[in-house]
């Protein structure tokens, strides 16, 4: 079977499906604009493309990002034109629409089955829209009207699509019934092999000395740190857990970048922004047990959540974070936020504890509580690896799950 995969920054969520189905003895190629070069990727062909350059034009502000998606259909329909002239033909496409990339292929292959990761829908009532009020927008009645035309890229590919995949079923949840029916709910997969505990794990951060799991260590882990992931939440709390927990690391992961949300204040970074703000109430001594140590690599970063005694998960009702899958695979305890997409793997008081998203003094309570009651970490700890191990191992459950999806997609009538 020949396979098609469309991802702007591939592999992305088809890191293990795209290599399964290649060694599977498919023939897979990728149509990406992260590849600069062709070349081969654990056995799927990388066919790399470009956005071709524009004049600038006048475009009303909410069809911005229906514009940026409609460019990148065209340059990825350019791509793939040449690929048909040449003769090639997928059998079956996998794409992540968010970008807009297959927006037209199905005009290319109208004999090719397409299958969409869906990521998310976005809804315009509460709690999806204006969750959180300190960033709500000088004019929020407009803020529904201008969400649903974000989501005309979905309408656009949902009358070509046969089938989507989504990782979470408040995910899953977000899209309308006559496309959610559709939609399989399959996880992308946690290597549980690699995100385990390990008792004897230690992590020397520059300029101290080695950490180790006799060290009370909290961790706190954004892609990027904005408040989509709570990050000024979780700052805001930061004096209170400083003072209450003189021997606690706080060890802070994330970029500087906006992933999700508003943008920063002109000048600055929300990462800046929300640290300035809390620095003057914490003392130096008290500051220089703080760690913000930016990305790390995966193998670090997994050395990371097996070293920390309290990993604490804050987010916006939206899609769920890898990074709390892969701590609680670890076996760290978890303080999270009370939010729809955390309560499907976040049982208060069974596989972590839950707080108000909205509620400091809930947080730093539940933080410090937690510090204090080994026993009550360690079988949160033990509850969550078990669900991850049960319900998303990528070898055991998810990859197989995927791959199974497949073949139901291939066996859907065109």
């Amino acid at each position: 079977m020949k396979i098609l995969f469309i991802h702007q920054n591939f592999p992305g969520q088809y890191k293990h499906l795209a290599p399964a189905l290649a060694a599977a003895g498919h023939e897979c190629r990728a149509l990406t604009l992260r590849a600069k070069e062709p070349g081969v990727w654990q056995g799927v062909e990388l066919v790399p493309y470009r956005l071709r350059a524009r004049k600038a034009q006048a475009v009303h502000p909410w069809l911005v990002d229906l514009d940026t998606k409609v460019t990148r259909a065209e340059a990825c329909y350019r791509a793939a034109r040449q690929m048909r002239d040449a003769g090639y033909a997928p059998d079956l496409i996998l794409a992540h629409h968010g970008w807009g990339e297959p927006m037209f292929l199905r005009d290319l292959w109208p004999g090719a089955r397409l299958a969409l990761y869906c990521e998310l829908y976005h809804e315009a009532g509460y709690p999806h829209l204006n969750f959180d009020p300190e960033f709500s927008t000088p004019d929020p009645e407009l803020d529904p009207l201008r969400i649903r035309l974000k989501n005309l890229n979905n309408h656009l590919h949902f009358p070509q699509a046969h089938a989507g995949i989504s990782p979470t079923r408040f995910q899953a949840d977000t899209f309308p019934p006559e496309f959610r029916d559709r939609i399989r709910v399959i996880h992308d997969g946690i290597d549980t092999g690699q995100s385990r505990p390990d008792p004897d794990v230690t992590l020397t951060l520059k300029g101290h000395p080695p950490l180790s799991r006799a060290d009370e260590v909290i961790t706190f882990v954004n892609r990027n740190l904005e408040p989509y992931r709570g990050y000024h939440v979780f700052m805001r709390a930061l004096p209170q857990i400083l003072r209450n927990r003189p021997r606690a690391r706080v060890i802070i992961v994330g970029g500087d970048e906006v992933s999700y949300g508003a943008q920063p204040p002109k000048g600055t970074t929300w990462k800046a922004h929300f640290r300035d703000e809390v620095r003057p109430q914490i003392p130096d001594a008290d500051w220089a047990r703080v760690h913000f140590v930016g990305r790390v690599p995966h193998d670090q970063f997994t050395h990371l959540l097996q070293l920390s005694r309290l990993h604490v998960y804050l987010t916006y009702p939206f899609v769920l974070s890898w990074s709390l899958l892969e701590a609680m695979g670890c076996g760290a305890a978890v303080v999270a936020s009370d939010t729809a997409p955390v309560r499907e793997v976040i049982r208060h008081g069974e596989t972590g504890h839950l707080a108000n998203f909205f509620d400091r003094e809930a947080l730093v309570a539940e933080i410090c509580g937690l510090l204090d009651d080994a026993e009550a970490r360690a079988r949160l700890g033990a509850a969550a690896r078990d669900l991850v191990v049960g319900q998303y191992d990528l070898k055991s459950h998810c990859l197989p799950a995927q791959l199974a999806w497949v073949e139901e997609v291939m066996d859907l009538p065109l």
